[in-house]
């Protein structure tokens, strides 16, 4: 698990000026709006302590700082928490991060309203570990909002992803790789994510595809994958 481990954390280290620089454009873009609407509907009412789970360049970052929320940001690559600290002064916002393993936070229990990721849990080592200490930091009453993707069953060399064309073939097999030796790629998702989410006291609503609702930048590389959102209240 630590050389699985490790070696995604290599990867996004590779990735992180190329994701740092779509992400901008989303934030410039007509993205920013869209997310910032999907989101803003899910969230609990009042200034919230939001935990952004594999931050990445900060993209959530930025958007939920701008709505005055206290955000902290965790990420296992450094390369990335650089780009999100260059981006969150860039924006002029401010967040906290920290280089931190998604399935082993560094918070105590019941600490933040929210908990939101995206992009994420499709290459976790161990997606039930992550998903039991996100719901551990949570509130009761706390909100999980999870966007991601199926991609278990897709060869990124062959499909047409944001990062076809935009990485090199190295880095596709690479990624290609890592996702077949996870064991969330060979479930069905997100009916399996949901199931989980549930015994663990959650109650869960979900969107098949909010793709068409969030991508609207004419000039970011999207790929034709769908786009699901889990949002699910801790309930106990």
């Amino acid at each position: 698990m630590e050389n699985i481990g490790k070696r995604i954390e290599n990867y996004w280290d590779e990735r992180s000026e190329d994701f740092s620089r779509v992400r901008r454009m989303e934030i410039e873009g007509a993205d920013f709006a869209a997310w910032n609407e999907i989101i803003s509907e899910h969230l609990p009412a009042g200034k919230l302590k939001i935990l952004d789970v594999g931050t990445g360049a900060g993209f959530f970052a930025v958007l939920l700082s701008k709505l005055s929320h206290s955000v902290t940001g965790i990420d296992m690559s450094n390369k990335m928490l650089a780009e999100a600290r260059k981006n969150i002064s860039d924006f002029n916002c401010r967040a906290d991060f920290f280089k931190m393993n998604a399935q082993d936070l560094k918070f105590a229990d019941k600490t933040f309203d929210v908990v939101i990721s995206r992009n994420l849990t499709w290459i976790l080592p161990d997606v039930m570990a992550a998903y039991r200490e996100w719901h551990r930091v949570l509130k009761i009453g706390g909100v999980l909002i999870n966007f991601d993707s199926n991609y278990g069953d897709k060869n990124f060399m062959n499909e047409n992803t944001c990062a076809k064309g935009e990485v090199e073939d190295e880095m596709l097999i690479e990624c290609n790789e890592i996702k077949n030796s996870l064991r969330i790629s060979t479930h069905s998702r997100p009916t399996w994510d949901i199931d989980f989410l549930k015994t663990l006291g959650f109650e869960v609503k979900f969107d098949a595809d909010i793709a068409p609702l969030v991508h609207k930048t004419q000039t970011v590389p999207y790929d034709p994958i769908a786009l699901f959102a889990i949002y699910a209240t801790k309930k106990i």
